[in-house]
């Protein structure tokens, strides 16, 4: 599917400038060691941004390390920047202790932010607007005389400049004057809507003109009110040339505007270049990849790269792309190196069935009795709770052990658990009796709780037939409460997440009582590791 292309000003390239490492590294729940922003660093330049922020030198020892990691083995195409303030009022800047730590970070590229809200000045800073611009010239001049590239963040831009404009385009103005390479406008608090950041980002790129200054425009956006992209993707269209962001959002508060859905924007809806050619193909293995290193889940609706992205499940909408892509989908998901997803559920059709089928290269036929029994019967499931869109593996099985010629390879005969506890400590223990064949094995097993005692249990009496179990891990477990109104009564289901090396499988159990719920999940995690 060919992405429909809307040309900005004719052929155009924007800069991008990744601050994941910094400024997504403010974001609630995301701590990034020395050695994740490594790898971060390292993943950002493979894919070819431009700009990588490392951190904020002055404000900790863990970016004074990274720094000086970096300084070793540079980045070979990214330019790396480091961030920090301009000098403090009242001071100079070769007394500046923020400043000197810049200069000690070795990076080519300084970004320093400074006010240009005389709100903010009076109030956050305590000083004269005179003095802010004198903070702002003076740390600029410095970094350039230094021989350092300088991006100039101007903080609070758009609202500075709602409240008076004369003043934050002095700002921009006073940066450019002193050598600034770029002027960067800042909605840092996230509040502005794209007509305003319309506004303030073409004032301060006719000022810049009218001046005479070399400097280009940026734009820095957070997503407060869910609008950082289309604020972003405004500037743009409004003459920024540069565009500041982080993966996958990360960032302070609400986040930042998203580089992932930023830059698949420009390149493949604007026809705007950005970064090189076949970049956005890899967006969805980046996106992932970050999100791995920084231990968060990718939300599974992020637009472009997300599991759920190109994910399909009502019948009419299925039985539509499965004779067009195009029928419910924007672009190919191939073009950000995501792919066309079906689920099933009790909205399903037999169009589902049959494309989630061939995906296993099980064919079955349309018309067949057989077919129609089949989603029936997923839909008699999906009512007792069983949820199959995220456990394809479980969806596979079912699939198979509907077929005449399916053999169980095991069979759970009995079971049984305990939990005690024994002084301060709590003990779990687990006994199976599996059958497989003619034999019958009675084990047992203790572990951190009954699930885990359970799952030792039953690879003690496994393996010594199959094998290949031998280094399946179980990688997350999940339980969810499907009627609330029954208490500790309620069904549950509970979805299993396995793998053994690079391949993961999910699968579903679904119980009133929770430990069948996860003997179900946990067995058919191990019969599709036997079968694949």
């Amino acid at each position: 599917m060919a992405a429909k292309k809307l040309k900005l000003n004719g052929a155009r390239r924007v800069v991008v400038y990744d601050t994941t490492l910094r400024d997504g590294a403010q974001g609630s729940g995301v701590s990034f060691s020395v050695s994740d922003k490594l790898s971060i660093s390292r993943a950002l330049d493979r894919i070819g941004v431009d700009y990588v922020e490392g951190g904020f030198p002055g404000s900790n020892p863990k970016d004074e390390e990274f720094f000086a990691a970096m300084a070793g083995v540079p980045l070979k195409r990214a330019r790396l920047a480091a961030f920090g303030a301009t000098r403090r009022a009242g001071g100079t800047c070769r007394d500046d202790a923020n400043l000197a730590a810049l200069d000690r970070s070795g990076a080519p590229t300084w970004t320093l932010v400074g006010k240009s809200d005389t709100w903010q000045v009076r109030t956050v800073l305590q000083t004269t607007t005179d003095e802010n611009l004198a903070m702002i010239g003076e740390s600029v001049a410095y970094g350039v005389a230094k021989g350092h590239e300088v991006v100039f963040d101007a903080e609070h831009f758009f609202d500075g400049f709602a409240r008076d404009p004369l003043y934050a385009l002095e700002v921009c103005a006073a940066a450019a004057a002193a050598g600034a390479a770029w002027v960067v406008l800042c909605d840092t608090n996230g509040g502005s809507l794209p007509v305003h950041v319309h506004r303030g980002v073409e004032s301060v790129a006719q000022r810049l003109r009218e001046a005479g200054a070399t400097a280009r425009v940026g734009i820095h956006t957070h997503n407060d009110c869910e609008l950082a992209v289309a604020n972003t993707l405004e500037g743009v269209a409004a003459g920024a040339e540069m565009v500041q962001g982080t993966i996958n959002g990360y960032g302070e508060r609400c986040g930042n505007a998203n580089l992932i859905s930023v830059v698949a924007n420009l390149v493949l809806k604007q026809g705007v270049e950005a970064m090189p050619a076949g970049s956005v193909s890899r967006f969805t293995e980046l996106a992932r990849t970050v999100a791995e290193i920084a231990n968060l889940a990718l939300p599974a609706q992020q637009p472009f790269v997300g599991l759920g992205a190109f994910a399909h499940k009502g019948g009419q909408h299925v039985a539509a792309v499965l004779k067009d892509s195009d029928a419910y989908q924007h672009i190919d998901p191939g073009l950000v190196g995501n792919q066309q997803r079906v689920l099933v559920s009790e909205l399903s059709g037999r169009g589902n069935v049959l494309s989630k089928a061939r995906e296993f290269g099980l064919e079955l036929d349309r018309d067949d009795p057989e077919t129609r029994r089949l989603v029936q019967h997923l839909k008699e499931l999906e009512h007792r709770g069983y949820s199959y869109e995220a456990a394809d593996a479980s969806f596979e099985l079912l699939l198979r052990r509907l077929r005449p010629d399916y053999t169980a390879p095991w069979r759970v005969v009995d079971f049984t658990t305990m939990v005690r506890k024994h002084g301060a400590a709590v003990q779990a223990e687990a006994t199976v009796k599996v059958e497989v064949g003619d034999e019958v094995y009675h084990t047992a097993a203790s572990g951190n709780g009954p699930v885990n005692a359970l799952d030792a249990a039953l690879r003690k009496a496994l393996i010594p037939s199959f094998p290949a179990l031998k280094g399946v891990r179980l990688l997350d477990y999940k339980v969810r409460i499907l009627d609330g109104g029954a208490g500790t009564a309620a069904t549950t289901r509970v979805l299993v997440e396995s793998g053994k090396g690079s391949r993961r499988w999910a699968t579903v159990g679904c119980s009133s009582n929770i430990i069948e719920a996860s003997l179900e999940a946990l067995l058919d995690s191990l019969e599709y590791a036997r079968l694949t």
